[in-house]
């Protein structure tokens, strides 16, 4: 069986995707599971163990592209390689978990095999993006639940499409955490809205714990402005080390030989999930329940409004070393 599936963004719902897509191997050990997503996440996908090949696109740069005299033509090579490419198989399963018409597009343009089926989401649910051509588009549109974990939502979906029980263990498919992790806490501070940011103070009462605790303090960027950040809290902490920029894959490599992560509702932060590490992550709103870490002893989520106090996330972090066993 070849199954395909669609979820090209963001990073956060590319990384709870692979857990639907681990399922579907467990299911059927023979599957052959490629992936269409952003080319910016692209070598995290290929990352999780149960992905044959990953499909890599640029919809978001594309769309500018084709209105630019400039870029219009190599725009469009670009999107006949990727279409060409996309339809170098035959797929009996198309799974479009994302919702949107991007999406949509994308599994419409993927070639069925004979008696192959297209399946998506037939509804909206709590606090997801949905737009109405990726159930047009669907052979088969699947009901769920509105009220629902992300992560649970691709794995109930792809479970009933294809007809099987969501099992009760958990797995990213990126493997564990290094076995000889180094006594170091990332920091994950950057965000790409401004309403999740932990107030600056905040990060150096926590470092100057973790310093205290006897762990070195490591501050990961993905921007110039996160740089800076970075750079200014270094100051505050002596010893604490500023990343370098590292690719997507680089990150994760250098986070899973952490001792754990404490960060924001980002990205990275639900790598530090995936990676199975100690991990609290911080809310500023109620929002935890769809995409926060669940039904992990060593993983936390912490809410308050207006922000989390440092006590709070401290505690969680305790909390958290205890259930792992990793204080030094």
């Amino acid at each position: 069986m070849k199954v395909l599936i669609v979820k090209l963004s963001s990073l956060g719902d590319v990384v709870h995707a692979m857990p639907a897509v681990m399922d579907i191997q467990a299911a059927f050990p023979n599957a052959q599971i490629d992936w269409v997503v952003e080319r910016g996440f692209a070598p995290l996908a290929a990352r999780c163990a149960a992905v044959h090949r990953v499909i890599p696109c640029d919809l978001r740069r594309w769309r500018k592209g084709f209105f630019k005299a400039d870029t219009r033509a190599q725009t469009r090579a670009e999107w006949h390689a990727f279409k060409a490419d996309l339809q170098q198989e035959a797929y009996d399963v198309i799974l479009d978990l994302q919702g949107l018409t991007k999406s949509a597009w994308v599994a419409w343009l993927a070639r069925k095999a004979k008696g192959g089926k297209r399946y998506a989401l037939a509804n909206r649910t709590d606090g997801s993006g949905y737009e109405r051509p990726t159930r047009w588009v669907a052979d088969v549109a699947v009901p769920i639940t509105p009220h629902i974990h992300a992560v649970a939502r691709g794995r109930v979906l792809c479970a009933k499409a294809l007809g099987y029980d969501v099992p009760a263990h958990l797995n990213y498919g990126l493997g564990l955490a290094a076995a000889q992790r180094k006594p170091v806490v990332a920091l994950v501070h950057g965000t790409s809205r401004a309403d999740k940011e932990w107030p600056l103070s905040h990060w150096f009462e926590i470092g100057t714990r973790l310093k205290q605790q006897g762990f070195d303090v490591a501050l990961p960027h993905g921007s110039e402005a996160e740089r800076l950040r970075s750079v200014a809290m270094a100051e505050m902490l002596p010893g604490a080390v500023v990343w370098p920029r590292l690719s997507l894959d680089q990150l994760t490599t250098e986070m899973a030989q952490c001792t754990g992560v404490i960060g924001v509702d980002s990205g990275l932060s639900h790598i530090a999930v995936a990676l199975d590490l100690p991990h609290v992550q911080i809310y500023n709103f109620d929002t935890a329940w769809r995409t926060g870490p669940e039904g992990l002893t060593r993983q936390r989520s912490v809410v308050d409004c207006p922000t989390p106090s440092v006590d709070a996330v401290w505690h969680a972090w305790q909390a958290c070393l205890n259930a792992e066993g990793s204080a030094p």
